[in-house]
């Protein structure tokens, strides 16, 4: 028996307009969540146009004519861009294809390389590794945009041979209106020691940092409404059901061991030479959803969890990539302390939940909808956007060089999306600041 998709009648009503697309083909990703036989595809958003095929746009609109023009690597970072902007419990699922004359074997084909290209670039850097309880299989969605015939195949990706298998694609009105919705706050104080001032060796440090910290959010205890909670309890048991109500928020708190309670605290308590030290401090706010089909507490654990540790990793992926892109350019002495970015959640119209982006002192939440509009193809209003999770350290947070030569950014840091080269970058501002800490960085030491 294939897998089961419960898809809300929102991405129906999405998939049925792009019919009316001017292209042969459209390419597209579907968002939701996995659970068990079932998942549930709450979103979709076809892939932005490259910048040549907005300049080039003729008769088509830009998009791709043949199977040929689908760029596999194009449409897995913009997969990798919208995984930044889903909070925990929702991942990117799969792809579809809308395309004419009717479906062929050839385009099942382009579809499989696509699954497998997404697949490989999202691990990429990733903190967490999928489990024995984490449904492996990507699903593939074909519409003929003549007779609307519809085809739902998956891959299993830990397969690279695996064959396409058939799937039962099912609408349903409100998929995620009463979906549990979890969140917390993190205080965060890494450091990441650097043996040698070479982009190389910088972005290997940091991540052997990162998996440290990660590993201690994934063994540290979760509570839940301020309780620990046995990992097959069913997160419904008390509450009211209703299909048209949001359920209440429940608070989280993740609880890590003190330095010297563990093995592996221990073990990692080493001496280490080193030309540099950069700490990363400050307060996340992280989101999770859980879908209402007898939801286990594991579940809603996992899914926070996996929220913290992704939005961490991908704001300080962000800040070392373009620490390293700034290495050629003019640099003078540290001067002050500079304002970082911090991340905002926007409710998807329509729905209860989530999605987010992050925004750098010098920029609105117009330049936020417009990320929307370009990655997810969301319009989403300015006033429904929730700038107020992370403004509590929103004046201190900055990158500084001390006396001791500690660059220091107090809150996880990232940059917001390019729409048209689906590239971060840096607002002109910010763009100084990282060309300052990067001379604070060149300059650092280790003290006795």
């Amino acid at each position: 028996m294939g897998r089961t998709y419960i898809v809300d009648d929102l991405v129906e009503k999405y998939l049925t307009n792009l019919h009316t697309v001017n292209a042969a083909y459209v390419t597209g990703l579907l968002i939701g969540q996995i659970s068990g036989q079932k998942d549930y595809v709450v979103l979709a958003a076809q892939t932005p146009q490259r910048e040549k095929e907005a300049e080039g746009s003729g008769a088509n609109g830009g998009k791709p004519s043949s199977l040929d023009d689908i760029n596999v690597q194009w449409v897995s970072e913009h997969a990798r861009q919208v995984s930044q902007m889903l909070p925990g419990g929702l991942s990117v699922l799969g792809v579809f294809l809308i395309h004419s004359p009717e479906l062929s074997k050839e385009a099942q084909n382009t579809l499989r390389r696509v699954i497998f290209g997404i697949d490989k670039r999202m691990s990429k850097g990733r903190l967490w590794q999928l489990t024995e309880e984490d449904a492996s299989e990507r699903v593939m969605l074909q519409i003929c945009s003549v007779t609307k015939k519809a085809i739902c195949r998956t891959f299993d990706i830990r397969d690279p041979k695996s064959s396409a298998k058939p799937a039962e694609w099912k609408y349903q009105p409100g998929v995620s209106t009463s979906w549990q919705a979890l969140q917390c706050s993190v205080e965060l104080s890494l450091g990441f020691p650097i043996s040698e001032m070479t982009s190389a060796n910088m972005d290997k440090c940091t991540k052997e940092a990162l998996q440290r910290w990660a590993r201690q959010i994934q063994t540290g205890l979760c509570l839940i409404n301020g309780k620990r909670m046995p990992d097959n309890f069913d997160l419904t048991v008390g509450q009211k059901k209703s299909s048209k109500m949001a359920q209440p928020v429940l608070p989280a708190q993740i609880l890590i061991p003190a330095a010297g309670m563990g093995s592996e605290q221990r073990s990692t308590a080493l001496v280490q030479a080193c030309s540099g030290f950069l700490t990363v401090k400050g307060t996340v706010h992280c989101r999770a959803y859980v879908h209402t089909n007898k939801p286990r507490a594991w579940q809603a654990m996992q899914a926070i969890k996996r929220d913290v540790m992704d939005t961490v990793s991908c704001r300080t992926e962000m800040l070392f990539e373009e620490l390293m892109n700034e290495s050629d350019s003019d640099r003078g002495g540290v001067s002050g302390r500079q304002p970082l970015p911090m991340r905002v959640f926007a409710t998807v119209p329509g729905a209860t939940f989530c999605v987010c982006d992050y925004m750098f002192p010098d920029e609105s939440t117009a330049d936020v909808r417009e990320r929307f509009k370009e990655m997810l193809d969301c319009d989403i209003p300015e006033e429904t956007m929730d700038t107020s999770q992370e403004t509590t350290v929103e004046k201190q947070s900055s990158i500084s060089e001390e006396h001791s030569c500690n660059a220091t950014p107090d809150i996880p840091v990232g940059a917001p999306k390019d729409q048209k080269s689906l590239r971060p970058y840096i607002g002109a501002a910010m763009a100084a600041g990282i060309a300052l800490l990067a001379t604070a960085v060149s300059l650092l030491y280790l003290g006795d």
